[in-house]
């Protein structure tokens, strides 16, 4: 009898759905339709990333990357369901699997026989090895660096960012193409051979020996006999391995395959045909034990006889049997997105310098953007530690939540917040500086607003209201103070600012078409009493980021060689600066470049410096110091090749493309101390 794929509609239901999904979330569609929803997060419920994060936090005391208590619950729960059920989110859940699944579909369709690799056979055995491997070196990499190294080559990471977020491109490649063509040719071939996913729920179905393991282990620590953690995590791989290869038949779970023997003509074979695995049934009446079974209900739906059903430990649970895996999987799921909401692990929590007998008080401080993961975590932390009476930094990345632990009576809430806060500016048009000679300047008081980013969302909200605003700036107060610098002739009043300042939403058109929503949720308290005024000159220069860079370089001085400032060598001689003008240096990107620029300059003779800053006509300009040997030739060679050369540390010297392209030669004239 054909199979009948039809027949196995919950499992279907399940495994396109949570493709398509994935597919409406990760292209952007989400966003478009629900703005509210925000961007998508590709590892937002991945229980892999789940599992390192908690090995890391066990290690480290910290979450690697942006992980937090959503992906450690799915990771537990993941371990769970293997133990009492078996492999379910392998079979229901999983995009890759679905899309080997997709594959096979493919090949039958074009009437291509697959490669049956026997599982008794050598080669079988050698081709499970490396997801061992894999499971070991991404589990020990995140626990030590805290970064979730199966970033590097996930096939589903590599496509959901497009290719874009934290990975290695040939690994990604690599490892999609063995995807793609291994799965075509072999059924499940990522799955069986590759996944470190795989390989870790494999070897929790052999819970019990992995139970008296971990007793081995505990039992050496209580003896003093204290073995890097990472022993264990061999040990756990290697004992994963070895029973699946000789022994391959957990038996100590809850949910089978289970089948009458009695209804078995034993000539179809339809159930082995259609299995994923190529599992056999065995010879006699019972259950299926094979390590690899995912409970995915084709054997089932393939049988002519109806002699296969779900059941509990060797009893079959009936016609209703195969919706339960579904169930299941729907309940495991639910109960993760529920609960991971419910509590929140810290990324990371560090305490110094607490003497005995000090009393501290604790901050909470939320909606802090800035704060999004490890390293940005990490980066909080530094420096907080420099602030007077801090003493720990507590930090939710998935919530943007800071807890600060304080010493009262050195510190308070309110100078914490002030050290917090980054004071910044945001360019909303540029004037000319031709038109004006001073601009207006009006101060308003908001709230809400404890991010660097918050001020450049109401500048693109101010700029889309046509006015003829040209900057604002932020100063820490409470209320928060904003100056809006604007044309002399605008007039407007405190209605306009609080309608501007309280939009909810801030919708910028974008490139090709349509419009990026992004929430926003400010405040606006008062406009302050009087008008300002600023010059047009000192209005660019402080609006303006700019760059500076003086090089060192290794000078004879006597028998040795030691390193000086070129500014030095150089002082008396003739100094010269190549100027190149550009409206379009003032975007926040060229100043994100420029220390590849001053980097790759450096390393030629006689430059002395790179610039990025007004030039006399306040115009934004990219400048180059040099004296001889370097010529203005020479520069402008340098600048027009597609590879540069930048020196990351000394014995690490790699060849890039070119990070900017300049299109018009620069004018030289003699270089003026400032």
């Amino acid at each position: 009898m054909k199979h009948s794929n039809g027949n196995n509609w919950p499992k279907n239901v399940l495994q396109w759905g949570v493709l398509a999904a994935l597919v409406f979330f990760i292209s952007g569609l989400a966003a478009k339709i629900f703005p509210k929803l925000g961007p998508s997060d590709p590892e937002a419920w991945c229980p892999l990333g789940g599992l390192e994060a908690l090995v890391t936090w066990f290690n480290r005391g910290s979450l690697p990357c942006s992980m937090s208590s959503s992906q450690i619950l799915m990771g537990i729960l993941l371990a769970a369901a293997v133990i009492l059920f078996g492999k379910l989110f392998c079979a229901y859940l999983c995009p890759i699997g679905s899309i080997e699944d997709l594959l096979t579909r493919g090949r039958k369709a074009l009437g291509i026989n697959d490669i049956e690799i026997k599982e008794s056979g050598v080669a079988d055995k050698l081709l499970r090895l490396p997801k061992y491997v894999l499971l070991f070196w991404v589990f020990y990499s995140t626990a030590t660096a805290s970064e979730l190294l199966c970033r590097k080559f996930d096939p589903y990471y590599a496509i959901a960012t497009g290719f874009k977020g934290e990975l290695v491109l040939w690994m990604s490649l690599v490892s999609l193409v063995l995807v793609v063509v291994g799965g075509f040719f072999v059924k499940r071939f990522f799955c069986r051979y590759l996944c470190p996913l795989g390989a870790a729920a494999n070897s929790f179905r052999f819970w019990l020996p992995l139970l008296v393991l971990a007793g081995i282990w505990w039992l050496l620590s209580a003896l003093g006999l204290n073995m890097p953690w990472w022993i264990l995590l061999a040990a756990f791989c290697l004992l994963g391995y070895l029973l699946e290869i000789l022994y391959r038949k957990p038996k100590l779970q809850l949910l089978h395959v289970v089948y009458d023997d009695s209804k078995c003509t034993r000539r179809c074979y339809s159930c082995r045909k259609h299995c994923p695995y190529n599992i056999d049934i065995p010879a006699s009446g019972g259950v299926v034990t094979h390590v690899d079974c995912t409970l995915c209900g084709e054997c089932m739906a393939a049988c002519p006889t109806k002699a296969i059903n779900f059941g509990v430990v060797t009893k079959p649970l009936g016609k209703a049997g195969r919706f339960v895996p579904a169930i299941l999987v729907v309940l495991i799921t639910a109960a993760g997105i529920i609960f991971g909401s419910r509590f929140e692990v810290p990324t990371i929590d560090e305490k110094w310098g607490i003497e005995e007998g000090m009393e501290l008080k604790t901050l909470r401080i939320e909606n802090l953007t800035s704060v999004h993961c490890y390293g940005s975590s990490m980066a909080f932390k530094g420096k907080m530690e420099n602030v007077r009476g801090v003493h720990g930094v507590r930090t939710y990345a998935a919530s943007h939540t800071v807890v600060l632990t304080y010493d009262p009576k050195v510190t308070n809430e309110e100078k914490l917040l002030e050290d917090i806060y980054e004071p910044s500016h945001f360019r909303v048009n540029s004037p000319d500086p031709a038109e004006y000679k001073t601009l207006k300047i009006q101060t308003i008081r908001t709230e809400h607003m404890p991010n660097k980013t918050d001020l450049n969302y109401l500048g693109l909200q101010m700029r889309l209201t046509g006015k003829k605003i040209y900057g604002l700036e932020s100063e820490y107060d409470c209320p928060l103070i904003v100056r809006v610098y604007l044309d002399p002739a605008e007039e407007l009043d405190e209605a306009w600012y609080r309608e501007v300042v309280e939009k909810k939403v801030l919708a910028m058109p974008v490139h090709g078409g349509g419009v990026k929503e992004t929430p926003v949720n400010f405040d606006f308290v008062r406009l302050e009493k009087g008008i300002g005024s600023i010059g047009i000159a000192e209005y660019l220069e402080r609006m303006f980021d700019g760059f500076s860079a003086e090089f060192n370089g290794r000078y004879p001085s006597g028998d040795t060689t030691v390193v000086r400032k070129r500014v030095e060598v150089y002082a008396g001689k003739p100094q010269y600066v190549m100027i190149f003008e550009d409206q379009n240096y003032e975007k926040p990107i060229i100043r994100r470049v420029m220390p590849f620029v001053s980097n790759y300059l450096s390393s030629e003779e006689g430059v002395i410096g790179v610039y990025l800053k007004l030039d006399d006509a306040l115009l934004p300009s990219i400048q180059v110091r040099y004296a001889e040997p370097m010529t203005a030739d020479k520069i402008w060679e340098m600048l027009q090749r597609e590879k540069w050369n930048i020196t990351y540390a000394k014995d690490d010297v790699r060849e890039v493309d070119a990070k900017m392209k300049f299109e018009k030669r620069g004018v030289v004239r003699p270089y003026k101390e400032q």
